[in-house]
């Protein structure tokens, strides 16, 4: 049994709307925390039409308001757009809110393309001073050292947890430095995954918050009942993914019965480099497949993004990992 987790990007599906997508976020967290989840995050992007997740930290407290138990934060927060002080304030005001219980992962990606980013009133060379951010954000969420005159207010002595996102080597090599545990981008961006988390264990250095590393991956798991209905209900992701190589961001669509009919064989290319990292199937498959990519990361924990149009389907998915895994199911709250 591994840890297992939830990405959610709280997709709008074609009919519905961006208010119906965050209640329907918001119920899904509810429904993975009795099934034994141990956090659910949310990712920061911008100018996507089916994304609502773009307020990251507004969107974190209507999903935290809606459970008890399980983490939920940021996966991630793309740091070089914003400012680590009202970062800090925000995500102390969560803690505040929901003490023990908040999550903030950090990216190095814009999360945009670079006309948004400029909409974003971003230098593209913020990039550049993330490990010092990281440090900044860091010391205004720990208690107020003598003499600090700038204080982040609620945020202060917080220490709300970081982590670092990558998808290269060199989110590895960061968070193995500041000893932080670390996430990777496999569910969209594998290639440089096996490179980044053994540079990541060679590496690692103790600290504070963390006294031996910690992996999280990213793991696209479409589960049904049977491997043809989850080879069918994959192809909105595959869909979604073709449509950016399209340059058209649209919402989610429904499943179909032929994905070949709807990309070219270069895009069907594409997106399998892309998703790679991914476990389609009945119970058997999913159960295989999980344990494969277990052994070969050696993860402690395995964030599943399971893109799937129908809600009940999906909530039937996320069942299904969970049992197959063995995770154990939460009791009841009083």
């Amino acid at each position: 049994m591994v840890a297992l987790s939830v990405l959610e990007l709280g997709r709008v599906r074609q009919g519905s709307t961006a208010r119906v997508a965050l209640d329907e976020a918001r119920a899904l967290a509810a429904h993975v925390e009795k099934l034994g989840y141990e956090r659910l995050w949310v990712a920061e992007h911008h100018n996507f039409p089916g994304v609502t997740t773009a307020a990251t930290s507004v969107v974190i407290a209507h999903i935290a308001a809606g459970t008890t138990t399980l983490r939920i934060g940021a996966g991630g927060i793309m740091l070089p757009n914003h400012a680590p002080y009202v970062i800090a304030e925000q995500f102390g005001t969560l803690e505040t809110l929901f003490p023990g219980r908040i999550d903030l992962a950090l990216g190095r990606a814009p999360g945009t393309d670079q006309i948004t980013l400029r909409a974003l009133r971003r230098d593209p060379s913020s990039s550049d001073h993330f490990p010092d951010d990281v440090l900044e954000l860091q010391a205004y969420l720990a208690p107020v050292r003598e003499g600090q005159r700038v204080q982040a207010w609620p945020g202060a002595g917080t220490r709300v947890p970081l982590w670092i996102l990558g998808s290269s080597t060199f989110g590895a090599q960061l968070a193995a430095r500041l000893g932080l545990p670390y996430g990777f981008a496999s569910h969209f961006s594998p290639q440089a995954l096996d490179s980044a988390l053994r540079l990541y264990h060679e590496q690692f250095q103790p600290s504070a918050q963390l006294k031996q590393p910690h992996v999280l991956v990213g793991l696209n798991v479409i589960a049904a009942e049977t491997d043809d209905e989850a080879r069918r209900l994959a192809t909105s992701q595959q869909m979604s993914f073709c449509d950016i190589f399209r340059g058209t961001r649209g919402l989610l669509q429904a499943p179909i019965d032929d994905i070949d009919a709807y990309w070219s064989p270069q895009e069907r290319a594409q997106a399998g480099q892309m998703l790679s990292c991914t476990v389609m199937g009945g119970p058997a498959k999913v159960r295989a497949g999980l344990a494969a990519f277990v052994e070969r990361t050696r993860a402690d924990e395995v964030m599943i993004v399971s893109d799937i149009f129908d809600p009940e389907k999906r909530r039937r998915s996320f069942e299904i990992i969970a049992d197959v895994n063995g995770t154990p199911r939460r009791a009841p709250q009083p």
